[in-house]
């Protein structure tokens, strides 16, 4: 008789199993530290199997807005299951999908006004660059079909997402199938007159069909920051030579850099949104591609070769979209957005404290978002050797801080408290009072 595993297995005999048949993201299946067991989560903090509570500072991968558990979501979720749990979205709709819609374009930068749904980040990229490519052949305009993204940038791990990523360690195996993307310098307060020059240079030429770009931060590239006055001024450029503009918002959007969306900080708005992540407070999985009119009227025919034929078995699931309907109430509520910019507050004012720290070079914060930069003899990267310190460091005291390589970053859920930010941050002086003060 085969075993049912549903209600078996203690905490020892779990980790095993998951050691002989379980593939994690972004770890090597030889040599990796024993996954820890979480049992359940609460607010800020996430339950062992040992009894430990661990305080999620960094949102379980910057997706969980409103703490675990959150009960507003859970009864939404539940509720939308005991009704319908999915329905085809091709010839078929429902109220979660619609209400969902309507609420976005509320709150997502002006001018938006489509919504396409997908899985996750890394595939409403792909919706957002088809978009963008299928609106010049739509149109018949033949010579537009380069794209440009920034060094740094990090759009996903599908094959589109990918080609418009920054050639690296996550990349590198796949480089031949990889579309050609042109990638301008990231801006820095010594080049950014250069950037805007070099940016003006490729679509004057008259051939690229969009620009894709993090907006402010660049997240896996190390939580760095450039400024709105020079992203402006390349969203001035591209619109002055009809180059479409595609807002990678999956991270920065839904209030982490202190307003909803980061795109709020320009003058010159994008033509295609993206985001993902925290749009469903962290529940489950969902991805969503907005446009503006212009994009859809390329569409808007009855010509069926013109569709976009793009889809996922699991667009617009009801259950999905009842969790983000829940998630968008209760970030539009005046308490959360108090709660923000008390965040937003803390993190500015350790920042401060630290930038001066001889171990520190560059402590930064923009919104909800905590950069803290590690000075070595090392230099900076992915691959840094810190990453093996900091993790485990942080974990004994109980608290969750994944780095980038030698970056430290907080994010904490909405939910925190004054206290348990304190609590981490302290922690964090005492991990840099370990380190050598000479660089």
């Amino acid at each position: 008789m085969q075993k049912n595993y549903n209600n078996t297995g203690t905490p020892d005999e779990l980790l095993a199993w998951d050691k002989e048949v379980i593939w994690h993201p972004y770890t090597p299946l030889t040599g990796a530290a024993e996954p820890i067991l979480i049992t359940g989560g609460e607010g800020v903090y996430l339950h062992t199997a040992d009894g430990r509570k661990i305080i999620d500072a960094v949102s379980s991968w910057w997706v969980n807005l409103h703490g675990h558990s959150n009960p507003y979501i859970a009864r939404a979720l539940a509720e939308q299951a005991t009704t319908l749990e999915h329905v085809i979205f091709a010839g078929f709709t429902h109220a979660p999908a619609i209400r969902l819609a309507k609420n976005l374009l509320t709150i997502l930068p002006p001018g938006q006004s489509r919504i396409f749904y997908s899985d996750n980040g890394s595939t409403a990229v792909e919706v957002g660059i088809k978009m963008a490519i299928q609106y010049w052949h739509n149109r018949g305009i033949t010579q537009k079909k380069k794209v440009i993204a920034i060094h740094g940038a990090y759009h996903g791990d599908t094959f589109g997402s990918m080609s418009v990523s920054d050639r690296s360690i996550f990349t590198d195996p796949f480089k031949p199938y990889l579309f050609e993307t042109v990638f301008i310098d990231f801006p820095t307060a010594a080049n950014e007159t250069e950037v805007i020059n070099q940016f003006r240079e490729y679509v004057a030429q008259g051939d690229v069909a969009a620009f894709i770009y993090e907006p402010l931060v660049q997240g896996a590239a190390g939580m760095r920051m450039y400024t709105p006055a020079v992203l402006n001024a390349l969203l001035g450029e591209a619109q002055a030579h009809d180059v479409l503009c595609i807002a990678d918002e999956v991270f920065t959007g839904f209030g982490r850099t202190g307003k909803l969306f980061a795109s709020e900080y320009c003058v010159f708005q994008p033509d295609i949104v993206i985001v993902s992540k925290g749009i469903t407070g962290g529940t489950i999985a969902l991805g969503v591609t907005s446009c503006t009119d212009k994009i859809a009227q390329a569409f808007q025919t009855e010509d069926f070769r013109k569709t976009l034929f793009h889809g996922h078995s699991y667009t617009a699931n009801p259950i999905t979209c009842a969790a983000a309907n829940a998630s968008f109430d209760l970030l539009t509520d005046p308490d959360c957005q108090r709660r923000i910019d008390r965040i937003s507050r803390q993190q500015e004012a350790f920042a401060a404290q630290l930038d001066n720290h001889p171990v520190v070079l560059e402590a930064r914060s923009l919104g909800t978002i905590l950069r803290i930069e590690l000075r070595t003899e090392e230099g900076t990267g992915y691959e840094h050797s810190l990453r093996k310190k900091i993790f485990p460091y942080f974990i004994e005291r109980n608290i969750l801080l994944r780095p980038l390589g030698n970056i430290l970053y907080v994010l904490p859920p909405y939910v925190m408290t004054e206290e348990a930010l304190q609590t981490v941050y302290t922690a964090i002086e005492e991990f840099i009072q370990t380190l050598p003060t000479k660089a």
